[in-house]
């Protein structure tokens, strides 16, 4: 008896924790909030440089920061 109330209970916060992650639809006039230089992970650019050049001198590569062309391979 107390097994199927439990496997019941468990189906059910299953269902409701589904349920529950729906997404939130940002509207045009909200995304100006989402692009706003406080929102960006690296508060300083200096040290977010020099970590980058430590790191490519280290690894002897450079690149990959996302700073390139469409993506259509004319760069």
């Amino acid at each position: 008896m107390a097994l199927r109330f439990f496997s019941k209970l468990a189906v059910l916060l299953c269902l409701f924790s589904v349920g529950a992650c729906g997404m939130h639809v940002v509207r045009a006039n909200e995304k100006e909030h989402l692009a706003d230089r406080i929102m960006k992970f690296d508060s300083d650019q200096q040290e977010t440089a020099a970590d980058g050049h430590v790191l490519s001198n280290r690894e002897g590569s450079a690149g990959g920061e996302g700073q390139g062309g469409g993506g259509c391979g004319c760069n």
